[in-house]
């Protein structure tokens, strides 16, 4: 069977979005290009999440366009982007459950097993999903979104709330699905984690968009000013 086209590479171009006539993000643009994991960072209200929801379609902008390589990213009437959220919601039922829910849409419910070894939730997997900790319920986010089989994922700030070991089996995962071909695009405040795993980095600030760079370059050398006071903690709005 001939694979599908690509979705990428993903342009958002000129992309602004307004509240009661305050302007709250962009106009701002960028190129998302095939592979890897890009950081968007910044201060809290730079408007990193609310450039997540526009990428992903969750709200439209006030002016802009987010343009897909496949016109809507979508392949037989699905869309091939997903998005794991800081506080993900789960289905009042098991957490075996929530994925059959989840593989329902792309009729892949062999792979329920699958995604409950690969998340580590096997063990879990009979135990109502909102009872679970939050770096399993997170991790069940993670495999909930990998049975939608998407070519991107966006994530909004995927380990705020969990402790270190918690962290790093999120941070193990994200990475697996690098290497095997998701292109991730997330928020995170945890500048050590955008380090760890980022290959480029979005600087956000007041919602403009300060800078985009590799991120080698962006840590050891950062182009402005508002970038290297970020950095040292000074720049907090």
């Amino acid at each position: 069977m001939r694979a599908p086209a690509s979705i990428l590479p993903l342009r958002v171009e000129n992309l602004a979005f307004e509240a009661e006539g305050k302007s709250l993000l962009g106009p701002l643009s960028f190129e998302l290009p095939r592979g890897g994991i890009t950081a968007i960072i910044g201060p809290n209200g730079a408007g990193k999440s609310l450039l997540l929801r526009l990428c992903h379609g969750l709200i439209a902008p006030a002016s802009g366009r987010v343009n897909w390589a496949v016109e809507e990213g979508m392949l037989a009437g699905r869309k091939r982007h997903a998005m794991v959220f800081q506080r993900p919601v789960m289905l009042r039922r098991s957490a075996r459950a929530n994925l059959q829910h989840a593989a329902s849409v792309t009729h892949a419910g062999r792979r329920v097993e699958d995604a409950l070894e690969r998340f580590g939730l096997a063990s879990l997997a009979e135990r109502p999903a909102r009872l679970l900790s939050g770096g399993e319920q997170q991790r069940l986010a993670l495999a909930r979104a990998w049975l939608l089989e998407p070519e991107v994922l966006f994530l909004d700030e995927p380990t705020s709330q969990l402790d270190p070991g918690a962290t790093r089996q999120i941070e193990a995962s994200l990475e697996r699905l690098a290497a095997e071909g998701v292109t991730l695009l997330m928020t995170t405040h945890d500048l050590g984690q955008a380090r760890r795993l980022a290959r480029r980095v979005l600087f956000l600030n007041r919602g403009a968009l300060v800078e985009d760079a590799e991120a080698s370059a962006f840590f050891t050398a950062p182009r402005s000013e508002k970038a290297r006071s970020f950095l040292a903690g000074d720049l907090l709005w």
